[in-house]
């Protein structure tokens, strides 16, 4: 096959290996843990760098995927390692980048044990998370997706904190438990499709309903305990809750994404019926994770479990706007996606900072922290506001979008008019500035109660130097969106084309397939 690489050099191969190669270089040559800092540190900057060419090589005019790489790998069995971005997997990859970066920052000096083992677990997982969006084939996509748990069970188990064990078990579990799930969907396909797992082949096969709906499956349960969906999110406020501060970043910046990532890779384009047969039940799902969870988020206590919870009802918006099938709503969930990454990262950055200095996480052993950290003060503020979709942010830019797609749109099987989904998935708005606003109040305007607020420095120059990047980024993308929006239209606009088109007969299209799930005509339970 002719591969599209404008640049002519294995920039993707690079840029997956270099975090690993630094690594390996930090553990034989560094010999304290200064040195341990800076050259963790000069490693991701240069895994940022190297990425960056692929934004500004970037054809935004094409579908295709591009600074493609294919070689073969396990010939017996048609293993390829085959890796490409288009514009959604792209930016991803630059999020994981500069967030790596930022995570190295923030545990300068909040790490002190095992320094070495940190920063060397940071990196492999930044190998791994890369890989998982540049992989174009399907074992290559399997084996970095699982290869992630190991440093994030690391990074929690041991830096976490006192019932880090129950949450780092509790996160391996279910992730792993879903993985299988789509190992076996992944077999089903190769058998099926003539022994390719090249995932553009797979894309492009005509697989018939009863296959898609039982690949469906096996995808959903794996990505949506990755996003995380209701009901098997209960294992992400645990792992936030015991992360140190920089996992909780890469959680919730780069590693939810990978579930929404997921249906748009796999599950859209592969099996484009059954994604249209399940729209309800994805659309249920989604309105239950927006509202129901935005409620959840409003009970809590602890900082970093209302964030958590915040974070799952956003990742709703994504999944309602994946399954909407129109361009804008498609749009705007990746673009919440990266904006998500941007506030959920940066306000458990702004928890870090204020546990660094009280070494607690409840609400209500703050109160009157602008009266000793006005800067902090400021720069927190700017990220709640984003994290309510305030005009002029990221994150309204990819709200907004959601709604109106979803306002606009006519998915095949949703029995319920989509005007009325837009609407009650607009309610978040209310309800995500209800418990953002409200705890910002308790946490940062009064008087100081404590005793213990008073002797809280401000924000230093090292934790203003990692906000600001992120408070720019926010407000550009909430200013002037069209650049992020040009990157991913064409492939947006392309995976809308493949999921309105049908593979099928039209004797088996969605609107008569049910009969074709189950052998003799019969629907399974429930649908």
């Amino acid at each position: 096959m002719e591969l599209n690489n404008a640049l002519g050099m294995p920039i993707l191969t690079i840029s997956i290996f270099l975090p690993t190669l630094g690594a390996i270089a930090i553990w034989l040559l560094a010999r304290n843990d200064q040195q341990v800092r800076w050259g963790a540190l000069a490693v991701s900057v240069a895994t940022f760098v190297v990425t960056l060419p692929l934004l500004f090589s970037f054809d935004t005019t094409t579908a295709h995927m591009q600074f493609e790489e294919l070689h073969p790998w396990i010939r017996s069995f048609h293993v390829n390692y085959h890796l490409g971005v288009d514009g959604i997997s792209m930016p991803f990859i630059l999020l994981t980048s500069m967030l790596t970066v930022i995570c190295i920052v923030s545990a300068w000096e909040c790490i002190t044990t095992r320094v070495r083992e940190y920063m060397i677990a940071f990196l492999v997982l930044e190998t791994t998370l890369i890989g998982v969006f540049a992989a174009l084939d399907a074992v290559l996509f399997y084996f970095f997706w699982e290869a992630m748990l190991i440093p994030m069970y690391l990074i929690i188990g041991i830096w976490g904190g006192k019932n880090r064990v129950y949450a780092t078990i509790k996160f391996f579990l279910y992730t792993f438990a879903g993985s299988v799930l789509m190992l076996l969907a992944l077999l089903a396909m190769y058998f099926k499709a003539g022994h390719t797992f090249s995932i553009l082949d797979l894309m492009a096969y005509p697989f018939d309903f009863t296959w898609q709906f039982w690949i469906w499956i096996g995808f959903f349960v794996a990505f949506a305990v990755k996003v995380p969906m209701w009901p098997v999110h209960t294992w992400l406020p645990d792992a936030h809750t015991e992360a140190p501060t920089a996992g909780s970043v890469i959680l919730a910046g780069i590693l939810l994404k990978m579930g929404a990532y997921g249906f748009l890779r796999f599950s859209l384009p592969i099996c484009p019926d059954a994604s249209q047969y399940f729209v309800p039940m994805m659309v249920g799902l989604s309105l239950i994770a927006v509202i129901y969870i935005s409620l959840v988020a409003m009970m809590q206590k602890d900082m970093k479990r209302l964030i958590a919870y915040s974070s799952i009802a956003h990742m709703g918006f994504v999944t309602l706007g994946t399954f909407m099938f129109t361009q804008q709503a498609m749009e705007g969930a990746v673009v919440n996606m990266i904006s998500h990454g941007f506030v959920a990262a940066a306000l458990f950055l702004c928890v870090g900072v204020m546990y660094d200095r009280l070494h607690t996480r409840e609400i209500a052993a703050y109160g009157g922290v602008v009266n000793v950290m006005p800067k902090f003060a400021l720069v927190m503020m700017i990220f709640a506001m984003a994290n309510v979709a305030l005009p002029g942010t990221s994150s309204f830019i990819g709200e907004i979008m959601v709604l109106l797609g979803t306002f606009n749109a006519d998915p095949a099987g949703l029995a319920t008019s989509a005007k009325w989904v837009a609407i009650a998935a607009a309610s978040s708005v209310i309800l995500s500035a209800c418990y953002m606003l409200w705890m910002y109040k308790r946490v940062i305007f009064g008087d100081i109660v404590h005793d213990s607020v008073k002797s809280m420095p401000d924000i230093s120059c090292r934790e203003l130097g990692f906000f600001l990047p992120l408070i720019a980024l926010v407000i550009w993308m909430g200013l002037y969106p069209t650049p992020v929006l040009d990157l991913m239209h064409a492939t947006v606009a392309h995976l809308v084309d493949q999921v309105s088109t049908s593979k099928l007969p039209a004797a088996e299209l969605l609107s008569a397939g049910g009969s074709a799930i189950m052998p003799g005509g019969h629907h399974p339970a429930g649908m």
